[in-house]
Protein backbone atom coordinates (compact mmCIF):
# COMPACT_ATOMS: atom_id res chain seq x y z
CA UNK A 1 0.00 0.00 0.00
CA UNK A 2 1.01 3.25 -1.20
CA UNK A 3 1.99 5.69 2.00
CA UNK A 4 0.68 8.98 1.90
CA UNK A 5 2.46 11.53 4.09
CA UNK A 6 0.57 14.92 4.22
CA UNK A 7 3.62 17.01 5.70
CA UNK A 8 3.83 19.38 2.94
CA UNK A 9 -0.21 20.46 2.89
CA UNK A 10 -0.16 20.79 6.80
CA UNK A 11 3.65 22.61 6.34
CA UNK A 12 3.01 24.93 3.31
CA UNK A 13 -0.78 25.83 4.73
CA UNK A 14 0.72 25.83 7.98
CA UNK A 15 -0.06 29.78 8.63
CA UNK A 16 -3.66 29.61 6.84
CA UNK A 17 -4.64 26.40 8.88
CA UNK A 18 -3.57 27.80 12.49
CA UNK A 19 -5.79 31.06 11.35
CA UNK A 20 -8.82 29.21 10.44
CA UNK A 21 -9.05 26.31 12.90
CA UNK A 22 -10.33 27.59 16.13
CA UNK A 23 -8.59 27.42 19.27
CA UNK A 24 -9.44 27.17 22.72
CA UNK A 25 -9.50 31.27 23.15
CA UNK A 26 -11.60 31.28 20.01
CA UNK A 27 -14.10 28.98 21.50
CA UNK A 28 -14.56 31.87 24.64
CA UNK A 29 -12.32 29.62 26.75
CA UNK A 30 -11.00 32.04 29.31
CA UNK A 31 -7.16 31.52 30.33
CA UNK A 32 -4.86 33.39 32.83
CA UNK A 33 -1.98 35.52 31.30
CA UNK A 34 -0.70 37.37 28.25
CA UNK A 35 0.38 35.39 25.64
CA UNK A 36 2.95 35.92 22.75
CA UNK A 37 2.06 36.87 18.82
CA UNK A 38 1.20 32.91 18.16
CA UNK A 39 0.36 31.67 21.02
CA UNK A 40 2.61 29.11 20.69
CA UNK A 41 6.49 27.81 21.33
CA UNK A 42 7.50 29.57 18.48
CA UNK A 43 7.40 33.12 20.29
CA UNK A 44 10.35 32.13 22.02
CA UNK A 45 12.90 34.37 19.41
CA UNK A 46 14.85 31.56 17.59
CA UNK A 47 12.18 28.19 18.66
CA UNK A 48 11.26 26.27 15.19
CA UNK A 49 8.93 23.34 14.82
CA UNK A 50 8.12 20.93 11.82
CA UNK A 51 6.07 18.28 11.28
CA UNK A 52 5.61 14.59 8.97
CA UNK A 53 2.22 13.45 9.56
CA UNK A 54 1.35 10.04 7.95
CA UNK A 55 -2.15 8.93 7.44
CA UNK A 56 -2.95 5.72 4.92
CA UNK A 57 -5.07 3.21 4.82
CA UNK A 58 -8.66 2.17 7.11
CA UNK A 59 -10.58 -0.91 7.73
CA UNK A 60 -8.72 -4.19 9.20
CA UNK A 61 -5.49 -3.59 11.08
CA UNK A 62 -2.48 -5.78 9.06
CA UNK A 63 0.81 -5.29 10.74
CA UNK A 64 3.06 -3.43 7.96
CA UNK A 65 0.22 -2.42 6.07
CA UNK A 66 -1.88 -0.06 8.31
CA UNK A 67 -3.95 1.86 9.09
CA UNK A 68 -0.98 4.06 9.44
CA UNK A 69 -2.27 7.50 12.17
CA UNK A 70 1.61 8.69 12.73
CA UNK A 71 4.08 10.91 12.65
CA UNK A 72 7.51 12.97 13.88
CA UNK A 73 7.36 16.46 15.25
CA UNK A 74 10.63 18.15 15.26
CA UNK A 75 11.78 21.33 17.56
CA UNK A 76 14.89 22.88 16.99
CA UNK A 77 16.00 25.57 20.16
CA UNK A 78 17.92 28.10 17.67
CA UNK A 79 17.24 26.99 14.38
CA UNK A 80 19.12 24.54 12.41
CA UNK A 81 22.86 25.60 13.65
CA UNK A 82 24.87 23.84 16.21
CA UNK A 83 24.46 25.91 19.58
CA UNK A 84 23.90 24.24 22.80
CA UNK A 85 21.23 25.59 25.30
CA UNK A 86 20.59 25.57 29.13
CA UNK A 87 18.48 23.02 29.70
CA UNK A 88 16.70 20.01 32.31
CA UNK A 89 13.99 17.85 32.50
CA UNK A 90 11.62 15.99 34.80
CA UNK A 91 9.23 12.86 34.98
CA UNK A 92 6.02 12.54 36.88
CA UNK A 93 5.57 9.11 36.04
CA UNK A 94 8.36 6.87 34.05
CA UNK A 95 5.99 4.78 32.07
CA UNK A 96 7.93 6.40 28.62
CA UNK A 97 10.89 7.18 27.21
CA UNK A 98 13.08 10.54 26.40
CA UNK A 99 16.33 9.75 24.92
CA UNK A 100 19.45 11.73 25.79
CA UNK A 101 18.18 12.95 29.05
CA UNK A 102 20.92 11.57 30.92
CA UNK A 103 23.54 14.06 29.63
CA UNK A 104 21.00 16.50 30.08
CA UNK A 105 21.67 16.70 33.27
CA UNK A 106 24.94 15.26 33.37
CA UNK A 107 26.21 18.36 31.57
CA UNK A 108 23.47 20.73 31.94
CA UNK A 109 23.01 21.37 28.31
CA UNK A 110 20.77 20.03 25.07
CA UNK A 111 22.93 19.87 22.31
CA UNK A 112 20.29 18.50 19.65
CA UNK A 113 17.16 19.05 18.50
CA UNK A 114 14.70 17.40 19.99
CA UNK A 115 12.41 15.03 17.91
CA UNK A 116 8.75 13.19 19.18
CA UNK A 117 7.05 10.33 17.29
CA UNK A 118 5.49 7.08 18.53
CA UNK A 119 6.56 4.30 21.17
CA UNK A 120 8.11 2.33 18.66
CA UNK A 121 9.54 4.51 16.22
CA UNK A 122 12.28 6.09 18.90
CA UNK A 123 14.70 3.96 17.36
CA UNK A 124 14.78 5.42 13.88
CA UNK A 125 14.25 8.50 15.21
CA UNK A 126 16.94 8.57 16.70
CA UNK A 127 19.36 6.60 14.21
CA UNK A 128 18.35 9.44 11.36
CA UNK A 129 18.98 12.02 13.60
CA UNK A 130 22.92 10.88 13.86
CA UNK A 131 22.93 10.09 9.92
CA UNK A 132 21.49 13.51 9.32
CA UNK A 133 24.54 15.42 11.65
CA UNK A 134 26.84 13.63 9.34
CA UNK A 135 25.59 14.54 6.42
CA UNK A 136 24.52 18.69 7.40
CA UNK A 137 28.04 18.42 9.87
CA UNK A 138 26.05 19.30 12.03
CA UNK A 139 29.01 20.45 14.47
CA UNK A 140 30.80 22.22 11.44
CA UNK A 141 34.19 20.80 11.13
CA UNK A 142 34.61 19.49 14.98
CA UNK A 143 35.75 16.00 15.27
CA UNK A 144 33.41 15.14 18.16
CA UNK A 145 32.93 11.56 18.99
CA UNK A 146 29.73 11.07 20.26
CA UNK A 147 26.11 12.35 20.72
CA UNK A 148 22.89 12.03 22.45
CA UNK A 149 20.04 12.92 20.12
CA UNK A 150 17.12 14.20 22.42
CA UNK A 151 13.61 11.66 21.01
CA UNK A 152 10.69 11.51 23.22
CA UNK A 153 7.58 9.33 22.44
CA UNK A 154 3.89 8.37 23.33
CA UNK A 155 1.28 5.32 22.58
CA UNK A 156 -0.28 5.35 19.45
CA UNK A 157 -1.43 2.10 19.22
CA UNK A 158 -4.91 2.21 19.53
CA UNK A 159 -5.36 4.46 16.01
CA UNK A 160 -2.19 3.62 14.44
CA UNK A 161 -0.61 0.20 13.13
CA UNK A 162 2.34 0.71 16.09
CA UNK A 163 4.27 -2.45 14.79
CA UNK A 164 4.30 -1.80 11.31
CA UNK A 165 7.01 0.36 12.20
CA UNK A 166 5.72 2.95 9.81
CA UNK A 167 7.92 6.32 10.67
CA UNK A 168 11.24 6.12 7.99
CA UNK A 169 13.67 8.18 7.80
CA UNK A 170 12.47 10.24 5.02
CA UNK A 171 9.74 11.49 7.81
CA UNK A 172 12.28 12.71 10.21
CA UNK A 173 13.63 14.20 7.45
CA UNK A 174 10.52 15.49 6.62
CA UNK A 175 10.14 16.85 9.59
CA UNK A 176 13.26 18.70 10.37
CA UNK A 177 13.19 20.19 6.78
CA UNK A 178 10.00 21.53 7.01
CA UNK A 179 10.70 23.26 10.51
CA UNK A 180 9.59 26.88 10.79
CA UNK A 181 9.00 29.95 12.75
CA UNK A 182 5.80 31.67 12.97
CA UNK A 183 2.88 30.00 13.82
CA UNK A 184 2.28 25.88 14.13
CA UNK A 185 -0.87 23.58 13.12
CA UNK A 186 -2.31 21.98 16.10
CA UNK A 187 -4.34 18.66 16.74
CA UNK A 188 -3.35 15.31 14.68
CA UNK A 189 -0.17 16.71 13.30
CA UNK A 190 3.57 15.16 13.33
CA UNK A 191 3.94 12.94 16.44
CA UNK A 192 0.92 13.91 17.88
CA UNK A 193 -1.65 12.18 14.47
CA UNK A 194 -2.97 9.26 16.34
CA UNK A 195 -2.83 10.46 20.42
CA UNK A 196 -5.83 10.91 22.14
CA UNK A 197 -6.17 12.25 25.81
CA UNK A 198 -8.61 12.92 28.55
CA UNK A 199 -11.18 10.62 26.77
CA UNK A 200 -11.14 12.65 23.41
CA UNK A 201 -9.10 12.84 20.13
CA UNK A 202 -6.24 15.01 20.66
CA UNK A 203 -2.65 15.52 20.00
CA UNK A 204 -0.03 18.94 19.32
CA UNK A 205 -0.76 21.63 21.00
CA UNK A 206 1.38 24.87 21.78
CA UNK A 207 0.62 27.75 23.97
CA UNK A 208 3.10 30.93 25.18
CA UNK A 209 3.09 32.92 28.00
CA UNK A 210 4.48 37.01 27.98
CA UNK A 211 5.78 37.80 31.65
CA UNK A 212 7.23 41.33 33.14
CA UNK A 213 9.69 41.02 36.34
CA UNK A 214 11.70 43.89 36.86
CA UNK A 215 10.94 46.34 33.29
CA UNK A 216 12.24 43.40 31.42
CA UNK A 217 10.16 41.14 29.12
CA UNK A 218 10.44 37.27 28.92
CA UNK A 219 8.87 34.61 26.87
CA UNK A 220 7.46 30.88 28.27
CA UNK A 221 6.67 28.52 24.98
CA UNK A 222 5.22 25.46 24.97
CA UNK A 223 4.17 22.68 23.23
CA UNK A 224 3.02 19.13 23.97
CA UNK A 225 2.37 15.64 23.20
CA UNK A 226 -0.89 14.67 24.62
CA UNK A 227 -2.06 11.40 25.04
CA UNK A 228 -2.72 11.13 28.44
CA UNK A 229 -5.87 11.08 31.37
CA UNK A 230 -8.99 9.99 31.92
CA UNK A 231 -12.58 11.31 30.68
CA UNK A 232 -13.91 11.72 34.29
CA UNK A 233 -11.10 14.35 34.83
CA UNK A 234 -11.44 16.35 32.24
CA UNK A 235 -11.55 19.96 33.33
CA UNK A 236 -11.54 23.15 31.35
CA UNK A 237 -11.51 26.41 32.79
CA UNK A 238 -12.24 25.07 36.58
CA UNK A 239 -15.58 23.27 35.33
CA UNK A 240 -15.69 19.09 35.05
CA UNK A 241 -16.57 19.23 31.89
CA UNK A 242 -15.87 15.31 31.50
CA UNK A 243 -18.25 14.82 33.83
CA UNK A 244 -20.89 17.09 31.85
CA UNK A 245 -20.06 15.49 28.84
CA UNK A 246 -19.96 11.48 29.90
CA UNK A 247 -22.42 10.42 27.39
CA UNK A 248 -20.95 12.41 24.84
CA UNK A 249 -19.42 9.80 22.25
CA UNK A 250 -15.15 10.02 22.59
CA UNK A 251 -13.74 6.43 22.06
CA UNK A 252 -14.62 3.56 20.32
CA UNK A 253 -12.44 0.66 20.51
CA UNK A 254 -13.81 -2.07 18.19
CA UNK A 255 -11.17 -4.55 18.32
CA UNK A 256 -7.93 -3.26 19.78
CA UNK A 257 -5.02 -4.45 20.16
CA UNK A 258 -3.81 -7.19 23.25
CA UNK A 259 -2.71 -4.52 26.09
CA UNK A 260 -3.22 -3.96 30.18
CA UNK A 261 -4.19 -0.52 29.39
CA UNK A 262 -6.61 0.92 32.18
CA UNK A 263 -8.28 3.88 31.72
CA UNK A 264 -6.46 6.68 32.31
CA UNK A 265 -3.23 5.21 31.08
CA UNK A 266 -1.25 7.31 28.14
CA UNK A 267 1.45 9.73 28.15
CA UNK A 268 2.42 13.16 27.52
CA UNK A 269 5.56 14.55 26.49
CA UNK A 270 5.99 18.45 26.86
CA UNK A 271 8.40 20.70 25.84
CA UNK A 272 9.24 23.82 27.31
CA UNK A 273 11.28 26.90 26.04
CA UNK A 274 12.35 30.43 27.51
CA UNK A 275 14.14 33.07 26.58
CA UNK A 276 15.03 33.91 30.45
CA UNK A 277 18.51 33.36 31.34
CA UNK A 278 17.87 30.28 33.51
CA UNK A 279 20.48 28.15 34.69
CA UNK A 280 19.59 24.00 34.46
CA UNK A 281 19.07 23.96 38.52
CA UNK A 282 16.62 26.93 37.76
CA UNK A 283 14.98 25.09 34.55
CA UNK A 284 14.51 21.68 36.20
CA UNK A 285 12.47 23.99 38.39
CA UNK A 286 10.21 24.79 35.34
CA UNK A 287 10.08 21.64 34.72
CA UNK A 288 9.13 20.26 37.82
CA UNK A 289 6.01 22.82 37.39
CA UNK A 290 4.73 21.33 34.75
CA UNK A 291 2.50 18.43 36.02
CA UNK A 292 0.84 21.48 38.26
CA UNK A 293 -0.77 22.76 34.46
CA UNK A 294 -1.35 18.86 33.57
CA UNK A 295 -3.35 18.21 36.82
CA UNK A 296 -5.42 21.34 35.97
CA UNK A 297 -6.99 19.55 33.12
CA UNK A 298 -7.15 16.23 34.67
CA UNK A 299 -4.13 14.17 34.59
CA UNK A 300 -3.09 12.32 37.24
CA UNK A 301 0.05 10.26 36.69
CA UNK A 302 -1.42 7.08 36.34
CA UNK A 303 0.47 4.19 36.76
CA UNK A 304 0.71 3.81 32.80
CA UNK A 305 1.37 7.27 31.83
CA UNK A 306 5.22 8.47 30.62
CA UNK A 307 4.81 12.05 31.95
CA UNK A 308 8.35 13.59 31.03
CA UNK A 309 8.96 16.98 30.37
CA UNK A 310 12.05 19.18 29.48
CA UNK A 311 13.05 22.74 29.53
CA UNK A 312 15.48 24.76 28.00
CA UNK A 313 16.72 28.64 27.41
CA UNK A 314 17.91 30.51 24.56
CA UNK A 315 19.38 33.15 26.49
CA UNK A 316 23.35 33.00 27.66
CA UNK A 317 24.08 31.80 23.52
CA UNK A 318 27.93 32.04 23.89
CA UNK A 319 27.97 29.97 27.64
CA UNK A 320 28.58 26.96 25.48
CA UNK A 321 32.31 26.36 25.00
CA UNK A 322 34.78 23.21 25.61
CA UNK A 323 38.20 24.89 25.83
CA UNK A 324 37.41 28.41 28.06
CA UNK A 325 36.03 30.08 30.39
CA UNK A 326 32.56 32.17 29.80
CA UNK A 327 30.44 34.75 31.38
CA UNK A 328 26.55 33.90 32.02
CA UNK A 329 23.82 36.11 32.85
CA UNK A 330 21.99 34.71 36.14
CA UNK A 331 18.52 35.13 36.51
CA UNK A 332 17.65 35.81 40.22
CA UNK A 333 15.70 32.70 42.32
CA UNK A 334 13.89 35.44 44.51
CA UNK A 335 12.14 36.93 40.78
CA UNK A 336 11.61 33.19 39.70
CA UNK A 337 7.81 32.55 40.40
CA UNK A 338 6.28 34.54 37.65
CA UNK A 339 7.88 32.36 35.37
CA UNK A 340 6.66 29.25 37.65
CA UNK A 341 3.46 31.22 37.09
CA UNK A 342 3.76 31.01 33.33
CA UNK A 343 4.44 27.36 32.60
CA UNK A 344 1.58 26.19 34.21
CA UNK A 345 -0.77 28.44 32.15
CA UNK A 346 1.26 27.99 28.96
CA UNK A 347 0.48 24.08 30.04
CA UNK A 348 -2.88 23.78 31.17
CA UNK A 349 -3.31 26.02 27.13
CA UNK A 350 -1.20 23.66 25.32
CA UNK A 351 -3.33 20.77 25.66
CA UNK A 352 -6.24 22.17 25.51
CA UNK A 353 -5.61 23.74 22.14
CA UNK A 354 -4.97 20.31 21.36
CA UNK A 355 -7.67 18.65 22.11
CA UNK A 356 -10.25 21.24 20.44
CA UNK A 357 -7.88 21.71 17.14
CA UNK A 358 -7.48 17.62 17.15
CA UNK A 359 -10.47 16.37 14.72
CA UNK A 360 -12.62 12.61 14.87
CA UNK A 361 -9.98 10.18 13.79
CA UNK A 362 -10.65 6.61 12.78
CA UNK A 363 -8.05 3.81 12.55
CA UNK A 364 -7.27 0.21 13.55
CA UNK A 365 -10.04 -1.91 12.81
CA UNK A 366 -12.20 0.52 13.16
CA UNK A 367 -11.08 2.26 16.19
CA UNK A 368 -12.48 6.00 16.57
CA UNK A 369 -11.43 8.70 18.52
CA UNK A 370 -14.21 11.35 18.46
CA UNK A 371 -13.01 15.18 18.72
CA UNK A 372 -14.84 16.95 21.82
CA UNK A 373 -17.92 18.86 20.41
CA UNK A 374 -17.37 22.15 19.96
CA UNK A 375 -20.95 23.14 20.97
CA UNK A 376 -21.28 20.93 23.66
CA UNK A 377 -17.95 22.07 25.11
CA UNK A 378 -19.38 25.67 25.49
CA UNK A 379 -22.42 24.63 26.62
CA UNK A 380 -20.83 23.30 29.30
CA UNK A 381 -19.50 26.26 30.35
CA UNK A 382 -22.09 28.58 29.89
CA UNK A 383 -23.77 26.47 32.51
CA UNK A 384 -21.30 27.19 34.94
CA UNK A 385 -21.48 30.82 33.99
CA UNK A 386 -17.64 30.62 33.08
CA UNK A 387 -18.16 31.88 29.40
CA UNK A 388 -21.65 34.15 28.67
Amino acid sequence: MKVISIVFIVLLLSFPVAAEKPRARDLGIPFVGETGLYNAITDVQGVEVGYSTIISGSGENIVGTGPIRTGVTAIFPRGKKFSPVYANWHSLNGNGEMTGTTWVTESGFLETPIMITNTNSVGIVRDTILKWYVDTDWYKGEDWWYTYPVVGETYDGFLNDIYGFHVKEKHVLEAIANTQIGAIAEGNVGGGTGMMCLGFKCGTGTSSRVVTIKDKTYTIGVLVQANFGSKRNLTIAGVPVGRELKDTKSEIFNAPPNSRRQEGDGSIIVILATDAPLLPHQLKRIAQRIPLGIAITGGRGSNGSGDIFLAFSTANENAFNRDANTNVEIFPNDLITPLFEATVQAVEESIINAMVAAETMTGNNGNTSYAIPHDKLVDALKKYKVIH
